[in-house]
């Protein structure tokens, strides 16, 4: 009985031997499988730690390489497509950041011509230097350093290039290469985001025709396009003059107005001007003018400065009448300084019957340039001798009337020149009333055989000092009253008349 139960028992130990066998193999073989294809990594499921000395996984940078690669290496479509946006996201960040702030939108740093020299000629009257890069700028050295410069240049910012007396007294200025060798140098003390322009209040200024023909004008001319980020710089700086215009150059410029002559700062800028640009007398060329702007943006500027009412010379209602007369403004002078009227009340009351609100005014007499200014812009008529005074035209309303008396002594071109070209750029109507012999006090000075009052060329031939001194700083006149007042007639049917016009 023994020896039957041990033969039964044998093939059930086999049998449990081989399923525990099987179990073994399935085990070692899932394990196999598992290694072949599942991805290694943290059984917690935690990301995988990149250690400091291993390289860092490939990242594209941008939309081009991503599409590069795409085609050329197979990368998977949803790869290139988290990549592309990525890369786009990381340029419009860029193109954002490399915008310039607000309050720097209009900092239109120049750009330089690279077929023009540093400094040019603008015209006959004006050279200008345009310069970008590291711009450092000493004042009291007239001294630009700027590192895109190969060579030095020497200006003087003012535009009478060819006038050795005014040039005379306008600083020179030098534009330079940086010195060479590191910490060469000078170290900028003051930044600024706008472009330098330096001009000189020098040569003739002080008289108004030449403050707006040879500095204002210019200035505008070439400040405009920059929209107001512009510093100007004044060498040979005349407090009393500049505040004489200073509401012209806040109208051009949001940054304060420098004496860099007497600066101690090594000033830092993008780019830098030196010299305006001179188009034409008491003008603009809009053809040449680089933003195309104009004398009427000139004059609009003045009005905006001085606070001026009247764009245009209408009447109030209909009509011109007893409520709203036209106005007309005599610009008087002083006797002893020549090209005086000396009968000006009996021209006031002339002018008074034929229906002129009349006016009269010396500009040299008053100091405050605002009120001068709003007197002229509510004038529709202004007469005088030619003189500086006229340029007081850029204050009158479009459609209003200059008349230049011109002096005796044939100055006609003269005249012509300075104030009726001028007149057709600034929208004001021009006549001339040109003095004849028996009108000028000249011929109480000399006698009727005499070249000042029979050969007026022959005082021409001799230049510039003795025509002036005979015709304009000896002269007095006494227009007659009757062809004077056939010019006012004249003025008058020049003005608007409101609808019947």
């Amino acid at each position: 009985m023994k020896t039957r139960s041990s033969a039964r028992g044998e093939p059930r130990r086999l049998g449990n031997m081989g399923l525990l066998a099987l179990m073994l193999c399935s085990l070692v073989a899932l394990s196999l499988i598992r290694a072949r294809f599942a991805p290694i990594g943290s059984t917690t499921g935690a990301e995988p730690v990149i250690k400091a000395e291993d390289p860092k996984p490939a990242v594209v940078v941008s939309k081009a390489a991503v599409a590069t690669d795409a085609g050329d290496n197979d990368v998977p479509d949803e790869v290139a497509a988290v990549a592309v946006e990525e890369s786009k996201v990381r340029e419009d960040k860029q193109a954002e950041e490399a915008q310039p702030k607000p309050e720097r939108a209009a900092a239109a740093a120049i750009v330089v011509d690279g077929s023009k020299p540093v400094c040019h000629e603008t015209s006959r009257r004006s050279d200008t230097c345009e310069a970008a890069g590291d711009v450092r700028l000493l004042g009291r050295s007239q001294t630009i350093y700027v590192d895109s410069l190969e060579r030095e240049w020497k200006t003087r910012p003012y535009c009478r290039k060819h006038d050795a007396y005014a040039l005379s007294h306008v600083k020179e200025w030098s534009l330079k290469p940086h010195p060479s060798g590191d910490g060469a140098a000078p170290r900028c003390t003051s930044n600024s985001s706008a472009t330098a322009f330096v001009l000189s209040t020098g040569g003739f200024t002080g008289n108004p025709f030449h403050d707006y023909t040879d500095v204002l004008i210019p200035a505008f001319i070439t400040a405009h396009r920059f929209g107001g980020e512009v510093q100007f710089l004044v060498s040979s700086y005349k407090s009393w003059w500049m505040n004489r215009y200073i509401q012209i150059f806040q109208q051009m410029s949001r940054h304060e107005v420098l004496d860099i002559d007497a600066d101690d700062e090594v000033r830092c800028y993008p780019s830098v001007v030196v010299g305006p640009t001179f188009h034409k007398e008491l003008g603009v060329d809009a053809s040449k003018a680089p933003d195309g702007v104009s004398t009427a943006d000139f004059r609009r500027m003045l009005r905006s400065a001085f606070g001026l009412e009247r764009a245009t010379a209408t009447p109030s209602g209909d009509r011109w009448d007893i409520r709203r007369r036209p106005r007309l403004l005599i610009i008087t002078r002083r006797a002893s300084r020549g090209r005086a009227f000396m009968n000006e009340r009996a021209m006031a009351d002339m002018a008074g019957s034929l229906g002129f609100d009349v006016r009269l005014g010396d500009p040299e007499m008053s100091s405050d340039t605002s009120k001068f200014a709003r007197l002229v812009n509510s004038c529709d008529v202004m007469v005088g001798v030619h003189g500086a005074g006229l340029t007081n035209m850029v204050f009158l309303p479009a459609g209003a009337v200059v008349v230049q008396v011109v002096p005796f002594g044939r100055l006609e071109w003269l005249a012509r020149n300075t104030f009726a070209e001028p007149s057709a750029g600034m929208e004001v109507h021009y006549l001339e009333y040109v003095v004849q012999l028996d009108e000028t006090t000249l011929s109480e000075q000399y006698p009727s055989d005499h070249p000042v009052l029979k050969d007026p060329m022959a005082i021409h031939k001799q230049g510039w000092d003795a025509l002036k001194t005979t015709y304009l700083d000896k002269q007095n006149v006494r227009p007659h009253l009757g062809r004077l007042k056939n010019t006012f007639l004249q003025a008058l049917k020049m003005l608007p008349h409101g609808r019947d016009d």
